[in-house]
């Protein structure tokens, strides 16, 4: 094996955001060869476009923004962003390191299919047959949706927190509450989150909380309702799409493949082809091979005609979840295996529905240009409806339909997971049309997706992770990446930073691993950070 730290061989499990940035960076800045083991027969992970009878799927909705520079300009390298002109927008796009001016040179995607669209976020909760702005706002129309009773309650149970705030935060219902009050909790965040992870908020980790809405709080979202005001008033010429001093949950603008999340990742896959790197799918890794402190090789079953193979390796890079991992590995303590193999994921299903027109919620309120809608309703299943006409008018074969994403959150072993395809659709469709968004005979196809182990959970034995964290990083070559591969709830930006943090080690030698695990966790992303 070679022992040049910019030439040899890596191996690198999944090709998802992270696995496919690692070798991408690899192929194209060293001579080391990266060789990507895809289990599935898809490129992107959770991050792919799936594909039915010409409608296309974003699997959980992807958002591309990043307060990275480094992250902003590499997408922007793989897909150009289109030309303002092309749908008479105003938006630039601009970043510290170089300003791309679209209203004269981006492509227009009318003519041209590799490139980024320029959207404009709108996502609202439907509570109590209304529908309400998330991030919540407290305009007139909300205020009047509440009422007044409501809002004197959200008020006051606010101002008890705000005086007297749980210390030492231990569940995501303590975070909460600390930042919205226990009355605005209930009503907006519970039903919803407690549907995202199949148990009660004071069970799940406070720092699910922390990484995933950060600080945002009630006096952060009216700062940002009095910010918008007065840029409507005085607006700026170029709008700078990395939206720094935002909030991660109230980032207003963000970029887009024009055929969905999947064409970035097919796009990076050709490149990392292109340079010389190999991309395996239907490879399933059953063993990671290795002597005293160092990985060897992989072992990996070909599910294409039963075969197995092995793939010597001077660096291992893994995506894979660390349940998978600890098991293929041979030498793995006791107490760590016991954490690794008990770790907690929450599985994911969609149900896409083709209509021939959308209808309105039962108080009346209409879909406009909603990308996503999250449900509210503790009696109905649905966590959240996409909308996939607003995220790119090419995901639906005929712009006169409508095709909408269902989100279900489960685990395999639950009675929802085990439904058949047409059990599902009728489950689904039923509870479309209690909210009033489908009507008898608009209905023209369902189709249903299922995603194992797409969430990375926080309660379980995670508040053990850090044996497990301790004696991989012992191993000098093995690096975890990404959402599943740190058991880590990644947005995909910060997937893509864990792996170049890590080539970035292999490049230099650097054996400390500290700088892959700070992602996403420094002051930049808690978003208090200039």
């Amino acid at each position: 094996m070679s022992n040049d730290k910019t030439s040899g061989t890596a191996v690198i499990v999944g090709a998802g955001p992270a696995g496919l940035t690692a070798a991408f960076e690899l192929a194209t800045r060293s001579e080391i060869i990266p060789i990507v083991l895809e289990a599935s027969d898809a490129i992107g992970g959770i991050s792919r476009t799936v594909q039915y009878k010409g409608n296309r799927i974003d699997i959980g909705g992807h958002r591309f923004f990043s307060k990275s520079d480094r992250v902003m300009n590499w997408w922007a390298d793989l897909l150009p962003i289109q030309g303002t002109k092309s749908d008479a927008t105003e938006i630039g796009y601009q970043n510290k390191s170089r300003r791309i001016e679209t209203e004269r040179s981006g492509p227009d995607p009318r003519t041209v299919d590799r490139v980024m669209l320029i959207r404009q976020r709108q996502s609202r909760i439907l509570y109590r047959g209304c529908l309400f702005d998330y991030p919540l706002s407290l305009n007139a129309r909300s205020i009047r949706q509440l009422g007044f009773r409501s809002l004197a309650r959200i008020g006051t149970s606010y101002a008890r927190s705000y005086l007297f705030p749980i210390h030492n935060e231990q569940s995501l219902e303590d975070f909460f509450i600390n930042r919205f009050g226990r009355e605005l909790y209930s009503t907006f965040f519970k039903s919803y989150t407690e549907k995202v992870w199949g148990r009660d908020c004071s069970e799940i980790d406070a720092g699910w909380g922390r990484q995933r809405i950060k600080s945002l709080d009630i006096r952060k979202a009216v700062q940002n309702a009095v910010a918008e005001r007065w840029r409507a008033v005085f607006p700026k010429q170029n709008i700078d799409l990395e939206q720094k001093d935002k909030e991660t949950s109230l980032i207003e603008r963000f970029l887009y493949p024009k055929f969905g999340p999947g064409q970035m990742w097919e796009t990076c896959a050709e490149a990392i082809v292109k340079h010389g790197g190999t991309i395996k799918k239907r490879f399933v890794v059953e063993k990671i091979l290795r002597r005293n402190s160092r990985c060897t090789g992989v072992v990996a079953k070909d599910l294409s005609d039963g075969s197995t193979r092995e793939f010597s390796a001077d660096h291992v890079i893994s995506t894979m979840p660390i349940s998978k991992l600890v098991d293929a590995m041979d030498g793995v303590p006791e107490s760590v295996r016991s954490v690794g193999l008990n770790l907690p994921y929450r599985d994911f299903i969609t149900v896409g529905v083709l209509l021939k027109r959308l209808g309105t919620t039962r108080r009346g309120d209409a879909i406009n240009h909603d990308n996503w809608i999250y449900v509210q309703e503790p009696e109905l299943q649905v966590g959240r409806l996409q909308f996939f006409n607003h995220w790119s008018p090419w995901l639906v074969a005929d712009p006169k339909t409508t095709w909408i994403g269902m989100e279900y959150f489960c685990n395999t072993e639950d009675d929802l997971w085990s439904l058949s395809d047409s059990e599902m659709s009728t489950l689904a469709v039923g509870e479309l049309e209690s909210i009033g968004f489908a009507n008898p005979g608009d209905l023209l196809d369902t189709v249903v997706i299922r995603v194992p182990k797409a969430y990375p959970a926080y309660f379980g034995t995670y508040d053990q992770f850090a044996e497990i964290r301790e004696w991989v990083d012992s191993i000098e070559n093995l690096h975890l990446i990404g959402r599943n591969g740190m058991h880590r709830y990644n947005n995909q930006d910060h997937s893509m930073l864990t792996a170049m943090a890590a080539v970035e080690n292999i490049f230099s030698g650097r054996q400390n691993k500290s700088n892959v695990w700070d992602v996403n966790t420094e002051q930049e992303y808690h978003e208090d950070g200039k």
